[in-house]
């Protein structure tokens, strides 16, 4: 994350994006696939580590092999895309909102303080020597003589697909595949995000 100033001098707490143009790899219609939707492909790939169904799928398009594909709805409305077309960040305007969907930073196995926000068993008075993160009471003893699904307990912490909605587009820098959006994305430095309008 970075910030920068805005016409009234405040200073904004934003990320930058490198979005390098992205491909259309295949248009599905609802004749031919049985709904609209548009698939598109970006960060090249090597040749060798692409498999031959893939890169039947890759030289039908007109396109080198890419590492991702991403499929979104279009159903409803009227876009004229063909497969190689590719897609760039000028599709986007300073001043819109658009939605940020990522992978969060895995965190490892964590306890339910930092997982869930438990506040421990009690404080450290009353004979409470060890107890100040633990969980606590599980659940009813002879019935159902088990513990609820979905009970908050410790376990493994991040690593989950979460959208982050509402961010405004500060700036769109087309000759550097730039995008700089207010507040921060979901994710680790390096990873992927797919940004919707």
């Amino acid at each position: 994350m970075t910030s920068i100033f805005d016409e009234n001098r405040r200073s904004i707490a934003c990320t930058l994006i490198q979005a390098e143009p992205n491909v259309v790899t295949q248009v599905k219609s609802s004749d031919t696939d049985g709904y609209d939707a548009i698939q598109i492909g970006f960060d090249e790939a090597k040749e060798k580590n692409t498999s031959k169904a893939q890169m039947g799928h890759f030289n039908k398009a007109g396109t080198t092999p890419k590492r991702r594909l991403v499929e979104f709805d279009f159903s409803g409305l009227d876009i004229t895309l063909k497969p190689g077309d590719e897609l760039k960040v000028d599709l986007f305007e300073e001043g819109e909102f658009v939605d940020v969907v990522g992978i969060s930073k895995g965190k490892g196995f964590q306890g339910v303080v930092k997982r869930h926000g438990f506040h421990g068993v009690g404080g450290q008075t009353h004979g409470q020597h060890n107890r100040e993160r633990a969980p606590g009471s599980l659940g009813p003893g002879s019935t159902p003589s088990r513990v609820f699904k979905g009970m908050k307990m410790a376990g493994r912490m991040g690593g989950d697909r979460v959208t982050v909605q509402n961010l405004r587009i500060l700036k769109v820098i087309p000759e550097k595949n730039l995008l700089v959006i207010s507040g921060s994305i979901p994710g680790s430095k390096g990873g992927y995000v797919i940004i919707e309008k």
